[in-house]
């Protein structure tokens, strides 16, 4: 599911990344997480800047994605060095995968490749929601691993996502709502019978099926954090059934 945090990735990972703490990292591994942490905080704040002063100068939001989608592409595709990490960090590599390559999806092949769904309130909803996310996240990690974590970014990293992760998913599903007149009317992505390889794909069918995927991953995910709200801020001992 593209929303991370609140994904816990949202996101980053579900799986908090150990909640941060850096479980016999080397001094390498750490400088570079340092690094990491540091680069992509500021590459979503400056999107987030880049956003505001767009909609201060216009007084709308159309065009808004056009304008900001070369930061956004380079940041999110970036984070795809979060699957490296699960090596060293011990997270899941699937989970991790699976929320990054979704957001990745929702900017190269919802609003990056149908341009008519680009001036979509949704569109605006899920890149504000990602972009507060990000910087609460990675400023998050940054700080844990400097072992100087204000209390601020702990409690904006745990509370946050209460808001924002069902608002962020609100904007993907009706982005991926507004493009699918656009896929069926144009058959973007999909492979029709008969052809060379006899097989069949209808993009438009996926993203429906993508839609209702979100039933029931968002209910688990939405829990985790909750249950990871309650351990980390009030300490309280939280037993996970293995799946």
């Amino acid at each position: 599911m593209a929303s991370s945090e609140e994904d816990g990735s949202g996101n980053g990972s579900v799986e908090e990344k150990e909640n941060g703490k850096k479980r016999g990292l080397g001094a390498l591994a750490t400088a570079w997480l340092i690094f990491y942490n540091i680069a992509m905080t500021a590459g979503w704040l400056v999107l987030g800047i880049a956003m505001a002063r767009f909609y201060i100068q216009r007084g709308t939001h159309r065009g808004l994605f056009r304008s900001v989608q070369k930061i956004l592409k380079f940041f999110q595709t970036f984070a795809l060095l979060e699957v490296v990490h699960c090596a060293v960090v011990h997270t899941s590599v699937l989970v991790t995968g699976v929320q990054v390559s979704s957001r990745i999806f929702m900017v190269w092949f919802i609003a990056h490749s149908i341009k008519q769904i680009q001036n979509e309130e949704s569109v605006i909803l899920f890149l504000v929601v990602w972009t507060v996310t990000e910087i609460t996240r990675y400023s998050f990690y940054t700080f844990n691993l400097l072992n100087h974590l204000p209390y601020f970014i702990k409690w904006a990293r745990y509370n946050f996502f209460i808001i924002l992760y069902p608002a962020g998913v609100a904007g993907e599903l009706l982005t991926i709502y507004a493009a699918l007149p656009y896929v069926k009317k144009t058959g973007m992505y999909s492979l029709r019978l008969p052809n060379k390889y006899n097989v069949s794909f209808d993009y438009y069918y996926f993203l429906i099926i993508v839609m209702f995927s979100y039933i029931p991953l968002f209910p688990q995910l939405y829990l985790h954090m909750l249950r990871q709200r309650r351990k980390v801020l009030h300490g309280e001992v939280i037993v996970e059934k293995d799946d």
